[in-house]
């Protein structure tokens, strides 16, 4: 099993303040309500404040993922104390806890996403929860995806050092008869992470439930293709810009404030 984790060196999408980790962060939400991974407003995806190593922004409690902006998110210390007076807004305990104790045990880490999509959850409920090496997406987490036990709503902080031990040096965690995570070096990657997480499950219970044979591909080729995800630099950066357009352009109000930086190709102009 590699000890490696995938690549988490800082690209040109890794925020340098915080108005850019706002608006990436929000962008975030909106990408994966786009995707259907949504569950109301109960799961929650966080950035690190840039220039900070104790602060993070996470969602408002009750604001739904495709609504998210900028000024909707709360930031919070990493133990979950809102930071100054004006962020008062409520959270979600449960995501304080899980967010809160991966930015600290993993200082190279700058977001964590966490969902409960129908597949994700589907397959969290199953004894075997190793993604099989069938398809060049899934190779990418060959040895690469350990689990985390259910303890219950993740409200106690003493779970934290848990997961933290269980997600290791990883880039992605099943959350036992609960959901997934991912995390990257911003939001960006760990939305990346968490759509081929996504879809290699989706194909694999598929691909079980057709109750035909499986194919998978050999221990040697799906290591060395792993490897290769691992090695690539920065390889999501080629359709965040794509994913960024489809999500300001599904709303002119957001729009105005997104596309301004895909042109120029950096994230300094928020109006």
């Amino acid at each position: 099993m590699s000890s490696v984790i995938h690549n988490m060196k800082p690209s040109r999408y890794t925020p340098a303040t915080e108005d850019e980790a706002r608006l990436q962060l929000a962008t975030c939400y909106r990408a994966c309500a786009q995707e259907g991974w949504t569950d109301l407003s109960s799961t929650h995806i966080s950035c690190r404040v840039p220039g900070t190593d104790d602060q993070y922004l996470i969602n408002e409690l009750g604001v739904h993922f495709h609504e998210m902006r900028p000024d909707r998110l709360v930031k919070v210390y990493l133990d979950g104390t809102p930071v100054g007076a004006g962020e008062q807004a409520p959270t979600n305990p449960a995501g304080l806890t899980i967010h809160g104790a991966i930015l600290q045990g993993r200082p190279e880490v700058g977001s964590v996403l966490h969902t409960h999509t129908v597949a994700g959850m589907a397959f969290s409920a199953l004894k075997d929860v190793e993604i099989k090496p069938l398809t060049q997406h899934a190779v990418r987490f060959y040895n690469r995806c350990p689990a985390h036990e259910y303890e219950g709503i993740a409200l106690d902080a003493d779970e934290g050092p848990r997961l933290k031990r269980d997600l290791g040096e990883h880039e992605m965690l099943i959350l036992r008869n609960h959901g997934l995570l991912t995390v990257g070096a911003n939001p960006g990657h760990s939305f990346n992470a968490m759509y081929y997480l996504e879809k290699s499950i989706q194909v694999q219970l598929a691909a079980q439930q057709s109750g035909a044979p499986l194919n998978l591909v050999g221990d040697n080729v799906a290591e060395s293709t792993a490897q290769l995800y691992e090695t690539y630099p920065n390889f999501y950066e080629r359709d965040w810009d794509g994913t960024a357009r489809s999500v300001a352009l599904a709303d002119p109000a957001f729009n105005a404030a997104y596309i301004p930086w895909i042109e120029e190709g950096n994230l300094s102009r928020i109006k």
